[in-house]
């Protein structure tokens, strides 16, 4: 079942961040709009491309009132280590989830059977309700720039109910207002 629309299940975890050890929870996510990153493991191939492309949207998302999380199977522990031997990795400012347990992997629905978390990205509403989901094969990377877009476009419509944002809308683009006039003419 999809997880759109629902609250994200309770849950407690340590994290890395900004080179100290922090508790992270569920409810972490309440009061801002998030954005929650799986990726399979530290010290791989595709990962830290991801995670340094997403460190350099971060401050623009830190502008719209986003918290961004990366989540692995690992331990906060092992973020620490990938953190202080990798130039890219070394650049993160976002918090760092371990999951060993795969607690946090499973509520999200990615956990593979290798025990590792697949490609997810979730963005998350102040409310704590799951708003875009989206997972890719572990071969194929994620582009951190669309994520602007996609928190533009929920807050705008979490702004104004009854409009919807097109697709590839722009912050200063057009809306829709979904009616029986619209039907059949787009």
């Amino acid at each position: 079942m999809s997880l759109i629309g629902k609250e994200v299940e309770e849950f407690a975890a340590k994290a890395y961040h900004n080179g100290e050890f922090i508790d992270v929870s569920s409810e972490d996510f309440k009061g801002k709009w998030n954005i929650v990153c799986f990726y399979p493991a530290d010290f791989t191939f595709v990962c830290p491309t991801e995670l340094e492309d997403l460190q350099e949207q971060y401050a623009t998302l830190k502008d719209l009132g986003v918290e961004v999380y990366s989540v692995s199977t690992d331990t906060h522990f092992t973020h620490k280590a990938w953190h202080d031997h990798s130039d890219a990795i070394g650049k993160i400012e976002y918090i760092m989830i371990g999951d060993p347990s795969h607690k946090i992997s499973q509520i999200f629905d990615v956990l593979d059977e290798e025990g590792l978390a697949q490609r997810g990205t979730f963005i998350i509403d102040p409310d704590g309700i799951v708003q875009t989901v989206e997972i890719n094969a572990d071969g194929i990377g994620r582009d951190a720039s669309v994520l602007i877009d996609k928190i533009r476009a929920g807050q705008y419509v979490r702004k104004n109910p009854g409009e919807v944002c097109p697709a590839k809308w722009k912050e200063t683009g057009e809306t829709l207002k979904p009616s029986l006039d619209l039907v059949g003419k787009i």
